[in-house]
């Protein structure tokens, strides 16, 4: 699915490379193994969310203790899109990407981004729900699943990328000629109101005159904008001593009260109104931000040999495909294995997780070395 960062303190100087890099224009920056590391986790975090979804989703098990073990994985890794979002914005909204203006930037990202979003969307449409599942194609109800974003659980998230790609071009020229004060500023603002809309209308329903923000395929990418900025504005915040400790505390302890509301249902509905258990929550978009600083901060320690920093960028850049992919391999393991207890067994479950994550790098890193397949991945 690619996420797919945070907050800090004034960061020091780059570390040296830890590996040989040919002469580069001298505004590009060592490659951050950090970031690398951090999209590797949160993929693997987006194949949990999906795969231990279909445990969680057992109302037949909901209180057991293999249940709250799911769903401590499960609602424990909502830190995941918000991050590749942030990491995106890290990279994206970078000035020497714009160097040569807006249209080279879309004649660079979007033969990326637009051949993968038509041909996996044909994909799942065709080959998951119309032969495998049997479903009976409806060109209505097509059509507005298209619109909103719905033909498969996590393509939207192709979208959100697009619309994002659109607007990169103006925020990179406002970042510009302001520096790390008016990016910070700028990304708080905008996750700020992000969250308070989101909030307004949880309340709203909360008085029970629902108020609810429509996403679609179109504006999918709009709550999104703060993470985006943040990802840029954060980059080179590194924190330390207690810091780096309050920042890991606070985002284990704002996923665990999350995982603790979703799963128990506690009678709270102006806490629930108030602050979401979901990507556009207050509490997650805080615990996302501290996951992403924690990242960067232990990641600036990494000093990979060569082999191993080919390793880990060639995993880092597998990513994209692992997230498009990953869920065609889940429905292929159910369809061909329908007495597998997924979503019944928690050993199968979570061996099923391991087996798809597996696959699913595979299939990208094996893509990624074939002419023209490449293109979608």
């Amino acid at each position: 699915m690619t996420v797919p960062p945070p907050t800090r303190c004034d960061p020091p100087a780059d570390p040296a490379p830890a590996i040989p890099v040919p002469p580069a224009p001298a505004d590009r920056p060592p490659r951050q193994y950090a970031l690398d590391v951090l999209r590797i986790v949160a993929i693997c975090g987006v194949v949990a969310i999906h795969v231990l979804g279909t445990y969680v989703a057992n109302d037949d098990l909901r209180g057991s203790r293999d249940w709250w073990i799911a769903t401590a994985v499960n609602i424990g890794a909502v830190w995941t899109v918000p991050v590749f979002v942030m990491i995106s914005g890290a990279l994206v909204l970078a000035p020497r990407a714009h160097r040569d203006g807006p249209a080279a930037f879309y004649r660079k990202r979007f033969p990326r981004i637009l051949p993968a979003l038509v041909a996996w969307h044909l994909i799942y449409l065709i080959g998951v729900r119309f032969l495998l599942r049997q479903e009976e194609p409806r060109g209505s109800a097509l059509v507005q699943q298209l619109i909103d974003a719905r033909v498969y659980t996590a393509l939207y998230f192709l979208w959100l990328i697009a619309g994002l790609y659109v607007v990169a071009p103006v925020l990179a020229a406002f970042l510009a000629g302001g520096g790390d004060r008016r990016a910070r500023i700028t990304a708080g603002v905008a996750m700020g109101w992000t969250l308070a809309a989101f909030m307004l209308a949880g309340v709203m329903t909360f008085l029970d005159a629902p108020r609810p923000i429509h996403l679609g395929a179109w504006t999918m990418w709009w709550p999104y904008v703060g993470y985006f900025l943040a990802g840029w504005a954060l980059r080179r915040v590194r924190l330390r001593g207690w810091r780096l400790g309050l920042a890991a505390l606070l985002a284990v302890a704002l996923l665990a009260e999350g995982v603790w509301r979703w799963g128990s249902r506690p009678d709270l509905p102006l806490v629930q109104a108030l602050v979401p258990v979901g990507y556009l929550g207050a509490g997650v978009a805080v615990a996302s931000v501290c996951v992403f600083l924690v990242g960067l901060a232990l990641g600036e320690r990494l000093r990979p040999s060569p082999g191993a920093a080919r390793i880990l960028v060639r995993l880092s850049d597998a990513s994209f495909g692992v997230f498009l992919v990953h869920l065609l391999i889940l429905a292929v393991v159910q369809w061909a294995a329908p007495g597998l207890p997924v979503g019944e067994s928690l050993g199968v479950t979570l061996a099923t997780c391991a087996f798809v994550v597996v696959a699913s790098f595979a299939v990208s890193l094996g893509a990624a070395r074939v002419p023209y397949l490449r293109a979608i991945f």
